[in-house]
């Protein structure tokens, strides 16, 4: 096999500037609503469902078009996909700052998030065609970096739009479609991609459509289970039925299919499932950290979503620094293990310490836990998908890197909606036996990051397991 040569550092640069600002943008549209959805049900007249619906849709739409889009990057043009994924964004983010009531709004996030999944998952796979492995871990501080300041100020923008007289909810929408813009010019100008033609393309719709829809009903009852129903009922047994059924098909139409969505040969190597299981891990501790912890600030020490964005900066510089020099270090030696296992250590002992959450808890301990915390994500989150995207040829990078992002994102959300139901549980439970609401909350959340921690644990069991390996210098697969 012909290696591929790698294009100039400057050319790189270029064409960063557009994957990273719709990235950028694409976080930022999940996280920047977060303050503002009492605002937009209350003006549309929704109800507590289609409150939590407004959410679940994005989160069931990106999660679910992940390995559809990363499929379709390993046999089509992997720029021209970016750029429609822009166009589905911008044009799902018109429709929700337009909405007039709450199931447009639903509708709009939906197609919001068929735009998010397509753009968080295609920048991975845009990097990986055009940088190599080794040299990857250099730029990983960039998107690290970026995921964390959409993530962290996300609230803090939204909390400032709403509360502007002259901008209100709807802004929350239509701000990231000119950024969007600007991504889609940039992305025209700048990236320079090879497209590889194949003849006699072969898409797997039927495998495309039933896990859409397993995972769709999987996300709808997690989201619902303990809320709408009890986790023990009918509801409950049609909605984990009906996954169960559609998920074991599509696993045996992946395994006869020419192009299946998901290759299962991907899944089997013993790298990519350990990958995953890192990925989990990670995905729960990005995502349940800042969802938890501003919850925290703002109900149980009575800050602002203003200054509960503030006290999350530990975490965000603990992401930054980490995954800068762990990226410079992975590309100076091309070993990566070492940084796997010690940023999933760093992440169990960030989620262990702040199992000792309460209400009266010292901010300078809770600042060392989300630096840890940070830290760990820093090192790991990016490098988990790094570790398949080197064992997998350059005709396969879109498939395995979708994958990995795929359980990565459906283990977060998973993970995310148990922990909120057991956070409910308790705080219900302490409130019942007289115990005052915030000190009832402090607790709780205590609790759920205990939990976190040995779920961070097989982060650390599968960096261990991992076999030790050198990051290639070429972009595709010698030999």
């Amino acid at each position: 096999m012909t290696t591929i040569a790698a294009p100039p550092r400057r050319q790189v640069l270029q064409a960063l500037s557009g994957l990273l600002l719709a990235l950028f943008v694409s976080t930022l549209s999940s996280t920047v609503v977060a303050t503002a959805l009492p605002r937009m049900l209350h003006e549309l007249h929704g109800s507590p469902t289609q409150y939590t619906w407004v959410v679940t849709a994005t989160l069931l739409a990106a999660t679910a078009t992940t390995p559809i889009w990363g499929k379709l990057a390993d046999l089509f043009s992997k720029k021209t996909l970016i750029q429609t994924a822009a166009v589905v964004f911008i044009a799902g983010s018109v429709a929700a700052g337009l909405a007039q009531n709450a199931g447009q709004l639903i509708g709009a996030r939906a197609l919001q998030g068929a735009g998010v999944g397509g753009l968080q998952s295609l920048v991975q796979i845009a990097i990986a065609a055009m940088i190599p492995p080794r040299e990857r871990g250099r730029y990983a501080g960039y998107q690290s970096s970026v995921t964390a300041l959409s993530t962290i100020g996300g609230p803090l923008l939204g909390g400032f739009i709403v509360d502007t007289s002259w901008l209100g909810w709807r802004w929350c929408f239509f701000i990231g479609v000119p950024v969007a813009a600007v991504a889609l010019v940039l992305l025209q100008l700048t990236l320079r991609l090879p497209v590889v033609r194949r003849e006699n393309v072969r898409i797997d719709y039927l495998g495309a459509t039933l896990i859409t829809g397993g995972v769709s009903l999987l996300l709808i009852w997690v989201s619902f289970a303990g809320d709408s129903f009890a986790w023990a009922s009918w509801q409950t047994v049609v909605l984990v039925g009906g996954t169960v059924v559609l998920l074991g098909l599509a696993a045996r139409v992946e395994t006869r299919a020419a192009e299946p969505v998901v290759p299962p040969r991907i899944i089997r190597q013993r790298t990519t499932a350990l990958a995953i299981l890192g990925s989990l891990a990670a995905g729960t501790a990005m995502y349940g950290a800042a969802v938890f912890l501003s919850q925290y600030f703002q109900v149980s020490r009575g800050r602002t979503p203003t200054e509960a964005g503030l006290l999350t900066i530990p975490m965000m510089a603990g992401i930054l620094v980490a995954s800068i020099t762990a990226g410079r270090m992975v590309s100076r030696s091309g070993r990566i293990k070492p940084h796997l296992v010690t940023g999933s250590i760093s992440l169990t002992t960030g989620f262990a310490l702040l199992g000792f959450l309460g209400e009266r808890t010292p901010l300078v301990f809770i600042a060392v836990a989300m630096a840890l915390i940070g830290a760990g994500v820093g090192m790991t989150l990016q490098n988990f998908v790094l570790v398949v995207q080197n064992a997998v040829p350059l005709r396969e990078v879109g498939a395995a890197s979708a994958t990995v992002s795929f359980f990565r994102s459906l283990g977060g959300t998973i993970g995310v909606a148990v922990l909120g139901a057991v956070l409910a549980r308790q705080v219900a439970g302490g409130t019942a036996r007289g115990v005052p609401a915030p000190t009832a909350y402090g607790d709780a959340t205590g609790h759920i990051f205990a939990i976190s921690a040995g779920v961070a644990l097989l982060g650390v069991l599968a960096a261990i397991l991992l076999k030790p390996v050198s990051l290639r210098t070429s972009l595709d697969k010698t030999g």
